[in-house]
């Protein structure tokens, strides 16, 4: 059993949350991580597989240079916590509350962050292809130099972000195009939003 594991089952049975741990090049596998506080906690280049965090908390929390590739985070909470260097390729983080948190240089494609709020947060340098982040509230929220290819924001407001840094070709969206009234973008971009309306440039 990894250090990883016997902390939780300390922990978990009377609801104790996980305080300045630190975890390093650990292999974590079928996790019942659910509900769990983690706070000031740091892990290192750990991989979880098929982990579930349901409902936990991420307060102060660093993941650097881990895999939680198709782990399970609904209905999660993250304040002032980090990832970074990750990669997190179809994991579920729908109904999650992220809060001055920052993702970067991450592998996001395929995850779910449909139903998500986001409150002063960052996406900087990720791959978010094909990622959901349907029905979701943005407020003070930057994306940066992430890849939004077939990303699907429908029923996402946009207004006042800044994508230019960003590729959204492909974006998804509904056919209002509401979603992405009010969006900051350049004038390359323009040109493959044009290709949702049907039109060709010749």
């Amino acid at each position: 059993m990894t250090v990883f594991l016997e902390t939780i089952a300390q922990i978990k049975p009377n609801d104790d949350p996980l305080e300045s741990g630190y975890f390093e090049n650990e292999t974590v596998a079928e996790a019942d991580c659910s509900k769990v506080d983690f706070k000031s906690t740091r892990f290192v280049g750990c991989k979880f597989e098929k982990c579930d965090f349901r409902s936990a908390g991420f307060y102060g929390t660093v993941f650097s240079k881990c895999d939680f590739s198709n782990c399970s985070f609904p209905e999660s909470y993250w304040k002032q916590s980090r990832v970074e260097d990750g990669r997190g390729d179809g994991a579920d983080f729908s109904e999650s509350h992220f809060k001055e948190t920052t993702f970067s240089s991450c592998s996001l494609c395929f995850a779910n962050f449909t139903k998500s709020a986001w409150e002063y947060c960052r996406l900087e340098d990720c791959l978010c292809k094909e990622a959901f982040f349907m029905e979701s509230r943005l407020k003070k929220f930057t994306l940066e130099k992430t890849d939004l290819t077939r990303a699907d924001f429908f029923r996402t407001q946009l207004k006042g972000i800044d994508l230019s840094s960003c590729v959204i070709k492909g974006i998804m969206v509904s056919d209002t195009y509401r979603e992405l009234h009010g969006a900051k973008i350049d004038a390359f971009q323009a040109i493959d939003l044009v290709s949702l309306l049907g039109v060709t440039i010749v």
